[in-house]
């Protein structure tokens, strides 16, 4: 019988030069479409974390949305959104990232926890580290406890783990 990680890797699709020439985008909607491994990834990707009382998931835009939503009815948390600037109506906190093209930010809402939360950060796909990266700093910066980041996929030659400090780092699949 194969693993979870090893059915999630095979239904990936990778679809190339998208969004940009040179990308090998990683479409995890194959596993979002089959209800039986949805459930078993999201089991998977909460394992570490199930007696680490977490209180809320932050997830990073966009499919972090997807995967933290269901990460977060998991675990009985709150659900906070990570997202791009401008895209939320309340008071914001931001952090700043760079990119290999320039730079962009992730914000949320200065309301979405209160101090001493225990918060867990979900996303599809660890690349850089540098999205990931920010949001772990914008969790700690609303004064949260980072109980760690939860990935379905690493690209583990980009080097993105390296980046991410002061809590466990759990990933499904590798590439």
């Amino acid at each position: 019988m194969t693993s979870v990680a090893e059915r999630v890797g095979n239904s990936l699709r990778v679809i190339p030069d998208y969004p940009k020439a040179g990308i090998l985008f990683q479409d995890i909607t194959p596993v979002l479409a089959d209800g039986v491994l949805f459930r078993e990834t999201i089991t998977e990707m909460i394992a570490p974390f199930q007696n680490q009382r977490v209180t809320h998931v932050l997830g990073i835009e966009a499919r972090g949305f997807i995967l933290g939503g269901a990460t977060a009815v998991a675990l009985g948390a709150g659900f906070v959104p990570a997202r791009k600037p401008g895209k939320l109506p309340w008071e914001r906190a931001s952090e700043s990232y760079d990119l290999e093209y320039g730079s962009d930010a992730l914000e949320a809402h200065r309301d979405s926890w209160t101090r001493g939360s225990r918060v867990l950060i979900v996303d599809d796909v660890l690349a850089t580290g540098g999205t990931a990266r920010a949001a772990g700093q914008l969790a700690r910066g609303l004064g949260a406890e980072l109980v760690g980041w939860s990935f379905l996929l690493e690209i583990g030659v980009l080097g993105g783990r390296a980046r991410l400090e002061g809590a466990p780092c759990h990933v499904l699949a590798k590439r």
